[in-house]
């Protein structure tokens, strides 16, 4: 038994190569291990080579999450669940209630995970011409994932790394990217980081807080009302902002920043003539980006 105020040792698998340790007065400890060697199954190898073929056939247009890759990057496809139906105007990906990644298979209970594989079923029977064109792009395995129930690790392994999950393409910075590069799915949560693939170009929605942490912002009215206070609406952890963010999260209320401040030049950068000291006013009207077209700012 353990006493209080110490911590067990616990054998580690011989998997779990150890590389260092960090701990605290406070009773806690974390290993440092080696991360095993990832096992790339059949399953995941078919899916991904028919989600290739599947963009191959794509107009940029109607890529989920474009542009598309430029060499030598290519797409990664992320554990996120990718629900690929061929539509009367081609190929779609809808996303699953939940994406399992690869190492939350080792927790999840089959039920479950059936669960997300009816709800697949479902949308697939909607559209009739999915199963016959992933056949004739070799994937013939489709129908049998979506038939099968799923009751047991080795069910929960063939769903998490099929195409109805696994394949959900990105690239890499929108991937696994880190601020103040591109922030990445992984490590940004998708209701702020999703706005990425919808926001205006011109719109800089992630910004240099003055502590030097990164955070996220939105305007506060509709585009064109030459507002430029910004609401603060994610931090990172142990940055200065985040206890005002939560506290009036936990109030019901708006953290807003004024059109002053660095955050809202940030953001409306593209949309102010350089040097302005604030983000509000008149607009600037700019040439639309690789169309020609004219487009009036916030």
């Amino acid at each position: 038994m353990t006493r209080a105020g110490t911590v067990a040792r616990t054998p580690m698998p011989d998997t779990i190569k150890p590389a260092g340790t960090r701990a605290e007065n406070h009773p806690w400890r974390i290993r440092l291990v080696e991360h095993p060697k990832r096992f790339e199954s059949s399953f995941f190898r078919a899916a991904k080579r028919t989600a290739r073929r599947i963009l191959e056939e794509m107009d940029d247009a109607d890529l989920p999450y474009g542009p598309r890759p430029v060499a030598p990057e290519g797409w990664e496809m992320h554990h996120g669940g990718s629900l690929w139906v061929r539509t009367a105007g081609g190929w779609r990906m809808y996303r699953a209630r939940a994406g399992i990644e690869w190492s939350m298979q080792f927790c999840a209970e089959p039920p479950k995970v059936d669960r997300l594989r009816r709800d697949a079923a479902d949308l697939v029977a909607g559209f009739p011409d999915t199963l016959p064109a992933l056949a004739d792009l070799g994937y013939e395995e489709a129908d049998a994932l979506l038939q099968t129930p799923i009751e047991d690790a080795d069910g929960v392994e063939a769903w998490t790394d099929s195409l109805f999950n696994a394949c959900v393409p990105l690239s890499r910075g929108n991937h696994q990217g880190i601020l103040p590069k591109v922030p990445g799915e992984h490590h940004y949560p998708w209701p702020v980081k999703g706005a990425d693939f919808f926001r205006y170009d011109d719109f800089q929605l992630w910004v240099t807080l003055p502590d030097g942490t990164h955070g996220a912002v939105t305007p506060v009215d509709r585009r064109g009302s030459g507002d430029g206070h910004v609401r603060l609406v994610l931090t990172a952890e142990g940055s200065r902002a985040a206890d005002t963010l939560a506290e009036a999260q936990d109030r019901g209320l708006m953290a807003v920043m004024p059109p002053n401040s660095s955050a809202a030049l940030q953001a409306f950068a593209e949309q102010i003539e350089p040097g302005r000291r604030t983000a509000s006013g008149p607009p600037v009207t700019r040439r639309a980006r690789g169309n020609g077209r004219r487009s009036r700012a916030r």
